[in-house]
């Protein structure tokens, strides 16, 4: 096909039967010389399938924006030979082909005549799958506003051209690449999709190539006119190097760019600031004392390239004291963000309480000292994160080492992860029980990207095929220490719970004898008394009460609660313990037996890890890890051939 030449605009307009009021412009005339392709102009690169243009065409189409401006230069003519046929896409096309490159705005310049209302401008380098009418009614709740650009975290704000926003989410200042290392800013990039409004024009000289981040954007702001930001985590992502093809490739396989639209229910982890992304300081007011943690990048990184969120929600009480101003801790979150994206890595959303209850300061700001919905364990910041970012709580965490953050979760429907660090549970301000243990964060992180739904699909298949016909169903699950065996047990007794399953659960390894009990001379059978266990399942399944004390896994002691439970007729039974199926009795009455398997490499950095918590010696781990595998390992392993089902 000849290639248009275009003196000003070479236009094809096509006329569609229903009028399209908000049109889309794509910029599509770069070219990918970092790839040194020579035959194909960048956004008609293959991606998972199609070229970038066409996933862009389809995103516009899906929110009903049909009618398309596509302003091409190198090889423009690929452009339009691949979409000439435009009706195969169910949209209308419009090519331009620029003769000399004018830059993102110098080219959008171009159709000022054309564009008489507000326009979406993409950029046809960038695969993204973006709510396009949840930004169109982001940017008309404010009449004021003539334009949004959409913003997001990513992880190389470093390298990224910056926004600057209030509270209303007003820009108040564009920071272009190179950035100068001695300022912080937050991670707030421009992800280059806008909304104009055709007004811009007048700040867009013609015939001459300009860029709406550097010279544009920052004009209107100088003119006092309204810009909105638009934060969003979903997926939008431009393409300059292979590896980054690959991973964008990756991401629309495995439904990640999909799932990440705010249509879908999201996931989301939630975590403290203090000791989980810093260094713990008492009233950290000074920006000088925040100091990252060193553990921190791995598992932020792991959690920003999964499916999951990552959300900080801190109560901030130095405000209401007035030990810190609200600007000052602005500044501090400026420092976070910036010091965790050199790393590579970024949180999606910081969530902060500036009040607190108790008024004796001299200082104190008398209308932030209130008893506030916002303070946790209340829920105000949770409940406004899962209303932005449409969260499903159930397939959520909160992940932190104090009771309050595991009230905080219970409170909001959140599954709860408590790590043994810090206050590993010690503050004991509230009587609360979480859903599952880990040693540190990096463990309950990978746990929930990498192994919990595996571990939650495996449970589903049992309840799924559980046929409760008799007045009595019993559960056995049983493997080593540190294998899991509990982890997958509460995944369990939620699900038995969800489905409105009657059931008990026993863990048997409550029924220790206590450290200061023993002697060298006990082996397994001994310590976990099978006589006492044998005839208390027994006395429990006529009907009778058994007495439930705790064993307390951080001194080794038992906790004597008095407290009973009693079995009634169509409950079902679970039973967690480390040799269950070595007891015949247990072997002979149970319905199910499900054996948790792990690599023994990685139950055995559990299991130090746990003893490390407990304050043993290296040398008194090693021994107790030899000693267990001679009297538990080989009784353990020697039962797997009853396992009902096996879990990986």
């Amino acid at each position: 096909m000849q290639l248009y030449k275009v003196q000003k605009i070479l236009l094809i307009r096509f006329i569609f039967e229903k009028k399209y009021n908000m049109k889309v412009v794509i910029i599509a005339g770069g070219k990918w010389t970092r790839l040194w392709l020579t035959d194909i102009p960048k956004p008609m690169v293959n991606v998972a399938g199609k070229p970038i243009l066409q996933w862009q065409i389809e995103l516009a189409k899906k929110y009903n924006l049909k009618d398309i401006i596509i302003l091409s230069w190198h090889l423009g003519n690929v452009i339009v030979d691949y979409f000439w046929d435009w009706s195969k896409f169910g949209v209308n096309i419009q090519h331009i082909i620029e003769k000399i490159p004018l830059g993102t705005a110098g080219a959008v310049k171009q159709l000022e005549y054309l564009l008489k209302e507000k326009f979406f401008v993409f950029y046809g380098d960038t695969i993204m799958d973006i709510n396009l009418q949840s930004m169109i009614d982001f940017d008309n709740d404010d009449k004021n506003s003539l334009w949004t650009l959409l913003v997001h975290p990513n992880n190389h704000p470093y390298d990224s051209d910056l926004v600057e926003s209030d509270k209303k989410w007003l820009i108040k200042a564009f920071h272009s690449k190179p950035h100068p290392e001695w300022i912080y800013y937050h991670n707030l990039v421009n992800a280059a999709l806008y909304i104009l409004d055709p007004k811009v024009f007048t700040y867009i000289q013609p015939n001459i190539s300009s860029d709406f981040g550097k010279h544009i954007f920052p004009k209107i702001i100088q003119d006092n006119q309204l810009l909105k930001a638009y934060k969003t985590h979903e997926y939008i992502k431009d393409m300059w190097t292979l590896d980054r093809l690959q991973q964008v490739e990756n991401d629309i396989i495995s439904w990640k760019v999909a799932g990440l639209n705010i249509e879908n229910k999201q996931k989301a982890i939630f975590i403290d600031r203090d000791w989980v992304i810093n260094e713990e300081v008492d009233n950290l007011s000074d920006i000088n004392d925040l100091n990252i943690l060193p553990w921190v990048w791995e598992w932020l990184k792991n959690i920003n390239k999964s499916e999951y969120l990552s959300i900080v929600v801190t109560n901030q009480p130095m405000i209401a004291k007035w030990f810190l101003k609200e600007s000052e801790l602005d500044e501090i979150h400026k420092k976070l963000e910036w010091e965790i994206g050199k790393e590579w890595s970024y949180i999606d959303d910081i969530y902060y309480c500036p009040h607190h209850p108790d008024k004796w300061f001299e200082w104190e700001i008398p209308e932030l000292k209130i008893e506030c919905e916002c303070r946790k364990p209340k829920t105000w910041m949770i409940k406004e994160a899962i209303e932005k970012y449409n969260i499903n709580p159930d397939k959520s965490f909160i992940i932190w080492d104090s009771t309050t953050d595991i009230q905080t979760g219970i409170n909001t429907w959140l599954k709860t992860i408590l790590v043994r660090t810090w206050y590993a549970w010690d503050d004991w301000k509230y009587k609360c029980e979480p859903d599952f243990i880990f040693t540190d964060f990096k463990e309950a992180s990978d746990f929930v990207i990498y192994e919990y739904e595996n571990l939650l699909s495996k449970a589903e298949e049992i309840i799924k095929n559980l046929q409760v016909d008799s007045d009595r169903y019993i559960i056995l699950i049983w493997w080593l220490s540190r294998s899991w065996k509990t982890t997958f047990t509460n995944i369990l007794t939620n699900l038995l719970t969800k489905t409105n399953f009657k059931f008990k659960n026993i863990n048997l390894d409550n029924r220790l004898i206590p450290k200061e009990k023993r002697n060298d001379d006990m082996d397994v059978k001994a310590r976990y008394q099978y006589d006492k266990i044998t005839n208390d399942i027994k006395q429990f399944l006529e009907w009778k009460e058994i007495e439930i004390n705790k064993y307390n896994i951080k001194d080794r002691t038992i906790i004597e609660n008095h407290s009973k439970i009693s079995f009634d007729k169509k409950d079902i039974l679970v039973i967690d313990w480390v040799i269950s199926l070595d007891i015949e009795y247990l072997r002979k009455i149970s319905n199910i037996k499900v054996y948790c398997d792990i690599e023994e490499n990685k139950r055995k950095e559990r299991l130090y890890n746990f003893y490390d918590y407990k304050w043993l010696t290296r040398s008194d781990i090693d021994d107790l890890y030899n000693k267990r595998q001679k009297d538990e390992f080989p009784i353990i392993t020697k039962t797997k051939s009853y396992a009902d089902v096996i879990i990986d």
